[in-house]
């Protein structure tokens, strides 16, 4: 590895930021493959951190990635600042987030589901960490190239 590299994490915890659920997927030792993880209801902040907080320590989480919804035009929109609200709470309790781009995750991860059998429309939890998936392994491949 170049001496200016950074090192790559371990570990990576995704979110799907959503009102009523966090989505939750996780990557694996080598930082190549996601695998969904069981979604966090939402209560209120603080505990929403600190259930974050729980899953990154529980799978050894050097960052965390959250997805940011932006528009289709690329700008930051109601619910990418509902997001990045959230950020915030998690950067201010001391955890590493970064941002990434999740376009079409949601509509992406119904379509696996679709085609694995299941109805994401009745089990909008396993929706929710089904696109923190898709959006961790986006980023996963994208830091491949």
């Amino acid at each position: 590895m170049p001496e200016d590299a950074s090192p790559r994490p371990r570990r990576i915890l995704a979110l799907d930021v959503g009102d009523a659920r966090i989505g939750l997927a996780g990557s694996d030792e080598t930082a190549t493959l996601a695998s969904p993880m069981p979604a966090v209801t939402r209560t209120d902040p603080g505990a929403d951190v600190s259930a974050i907080a729980m899953a990154a320590i529980s799978i050894d989480a050097d960052l965390i990635l959250a997805g940011l919804p932006r528009s289709l035009d690329g700008s930051v929109g109601p619910q990418a600042r509902k997001v990045q609200g959230f950020v915030r709470l998690l950067r201010e309790a001391g955890l590493t987030v970064e941002t990434w781009d999740e376009r079409f995750s949601t509509a992406e991860a119904e379509r696996g589901l679709r085609a694995s059998g299941a109805q994401p429309s009745r089990d909008r939890a396993r929706l929710d960490s089904a696109a923190a998936a898709v959006i961790l392994q986006g980023y996963l491949d994208a830091a491949r190239l």
